[in-house]
């Protein structure tokens, strides 16, 4: 599934010394880093994902090349899709967090062994539906997709041309969502914020008036924690359910979140590629990252010097022995 089905964190531009707090993501394809392939130099490619919690992988394992193994980083922001042209061209050397992208993999990885699997991330990505936990305590029955038309009325927007708003975020992310209000029959309207920055700031915006809304959203993401939201239970995923995308009409998986090499970096990428094979860490220390990124306004190495700085019994089991 891809993060949106992806799937889905904040959205913004690379990650470099500026700060990053969530912009819709450029199709920067065309960007070759001067980095990337660079035989025999100390120097790494990474791409960065428009949502946060991507972000936050990239920042700490900037800092970690570049302050402990002394790498120089390159960082270049594109599409989840053409990023695998990118990895597999060899403009950047690796993507820290896919949430899944079947075809791709099948041309890189199996038929063309362009790009190689880097492990897990340690994190596991969930998209869903979610209504804030407000109206979901004052209508309980709302969690169940059976209800929705029911409360149609409630999410119109100005937006949603008479129908209930399911808002989703960025268009470049890949999505289920129009074909199931299709195949479900309900009477929403798919409405997109533009990004996942917009998107939060819509949301804020309605749990500050405590509205109601109905909103694509996804798992791990830090705004749960400023604005507590309920998923509304959609038919239960089952294996090759979603295979069909015109015809999909289940929830979305929950998606163990990977990491890929491009090939020859993966071969002879040396301490970089050693290292971020290793990087492993948990949903609470990527949360930690993208929230002082995204809400505390860190600049993303200065927030990813904070969580080395607390951090050392994690992060050295992920250096070169």
């Amino acid at each position: 599934m891809a993060r949106t089905r992806l799937a889905a964190l904040t959205a913004a531009a690379a990650v470099t010394v500026t700060a990053l707090t969530g912009c819709g993501a450029a199709d920067m394809t065309r960007q070759a880093s001067p980095y990337a392939d660079a035989k025999g130099a100390r120097t790494v490619t990474l791409s960065v994902q428009s949502w946060v919690g991507a972000q936050a992988n990239v920042a700490v394992a900037q800092y970690l090349l570049e302050h402990e193994l002394g790498y120089r980083v390159d960082t270049v922001q594109i599409d989840e899709v053409p990023a695998w042209d990118a990895l597999s061209q060899g403009r950047v050397d690796a993507i820290l967090e896919d949430w899944g992208h079947p075809d791709q993999e099948k041309r890189y990885v199996d038929d063309k062994a362009t790009i190689k699997p880097g492990g897990e991330l340690g994190v596991t990505g969930h998209i869903g539906w979610f209504v804030p936990t407000y109206f979901a305590e004052q209508h309980p029955d709302v969690t169940d997709w059976k209800n929705l038309n029911k409360y149609a009325n409630d999410f119109r927007t100005a937006e949603s041309g008479g129908k209930g708003q399911l808002m989703d975020g960025s268009p470049s992310y890949v999505t289920n969502d129009k074909a199931l209000v299709k195949n479900l029959g309900l009477d929403y309207q798919v409405v997109f914020a533009g990004s996942e920055a917009a998107q939060i700031t819509q949301i804020k915006q309605f749990a500050k008036e405590k509205k109601p809304f109905l909103s694509y959203w996804y798992k791990p993401q830090w705004l749960f924690e400023k604005v507590p939201m309920t998923e509304v239970k959609l038919p239960e995923h089952q294996e090759g359910c979603d295979t069909d995308t015109e015809k999909v009409a289940c929830a979305y998986p929950h998606t163990p979140l990977r990491k890929f090499l491009n090939a020859r970096f993966a071969d002879g990428g040396g301490d970089a590629a050693a290292f971020l094979k290793k990087f492993r860490w948990t949903t609470d220390m990527q949360n930690d990252v993208s929230l002082m990124i995204a809400d505390q306004k860190l600049a993303p190495q200065e927030a990813a010097a904070r969580w080395v700085k607390e951090n050392e019994a994690t992060w050295r089991t992920w250096l070169p022995s």
